[in-house]
Order: C-alpha cells, then structure tokens, then sequence
C-alpha cells in the first residue's frame, strides 16, 4: 500500500485508540465521587472537566477514524499494492512516553513544580524542535519551558486558587 494507505491505516488505528482512551477517562471520571452529601453540585464535581475532555477525545478520535476509514476505502477502490505495516510506537514515540512518564512520576510533587515544569518543557521542546540552527533551537526551547511554567503556575494559582507542589 502506498504511504497514503499507511496513513489511512494509522488514522484508523489511532482514531479508535483516541476513542478508548476517551472511554475509559469518561468512565473514571462518573466514578469520581460528587460530594453531594458536602453540597457539591454537577458543575462542582471534580470530574466535570475530565468527563469533558474524555468526551472530546471520543468524538475527535472518531473522526480521525472516520477519515481513515474512509481514506482507506478510496485506496483500497484504486487498487494499490500493500507494504509491511509501520510499528504502532516509534522511537519518538517512546522517547516522548518515556520523558512524560518520568516528568510525571519522577518530577512532580518531588520537585518544585515550576522549574521542573520548566525543564521537562525545554528538553521536550528542544528534542522535537525543528529549527536550523542549535543556538536559536536551545533559546526557543528554553523560553518555551520557561514561559509554559509561568503561565501554568499563573493560571492555576491564580484562576483555579489551586497550590501547586
């Protein structure tokens, strides 16, 4: 298949793993306590905005499935020849899992939050940055990670009266 029918076939296989994934945060999310017995409301739940978001990515997922599918049939109409599928986790990847993983878990509520934030930003910016040359792709990154943590401490400290670690 050509590489249109790869693409098809990872836009297909990726919609329905967006669409799971959604699944399964809306379905923690409706098993999150609502504090009703506390006054707690709909709007107050604490999994209000996870469900959302759970919803978002099934319904986007779907349509990435939707459009593969349907890119899919075309090829499939025109006749192309297949190739050996491309693997479902890359080196990217990997490495964007990994370094995710271990901000989460190495990082976060064992560090302070803003500079931790600050770097896990940087080096993931820097890594998968597409500039010419190092010096300016190390002072993008740089004011990436730097700017991203301001405005996420900003942001839920002073809109959401959230602490951070």
């Amino acid at each position: 298949m050509s590489q249109g029918g790869v693409t098809a076939r990872s836009d297909l296989r990726g919609g329905v793993g967006w669409m799971v994934f959604g699944v399964v945060i809306v379905s923690a999310s409706l098993q999150m306590d609502r504090f009703e017995t506390m006054g707690g409301t709909v709007y107050t739940a604490p999994g209000l905005v996870p469900g959302m978001f759970g919803l978002a990515l099934i319904v986007l997922g779907a349509l990435l499935a939707w459009r593969g599918w349907r890119a899919g049939r075309a090829l499939a109409g025109a006749g192309t020849g297949d190739v050996a599928p491309t693997p479902l986790l890359d080196r990217r990847t990997l490495l964007a899992l990994a370094l995710t993983l271990g901000y989460a878990i190495g990082l976060v509520g064992r560090a302070p939050f803003a500079p931790s934030t600050a770097v896990f930003v940087a080096v993931f910016a820097w890594l998968y940055a597409d500039q010419p040359s190092p010096v300016r792709r190390a002072l993008v990154a740089l004011a990436t990670g730097v700017l991203t943590a301001l405005v996420v401490v900003l942001v839920f400290e002073r809109v959401f009266l959230v602490r951070l670690p």
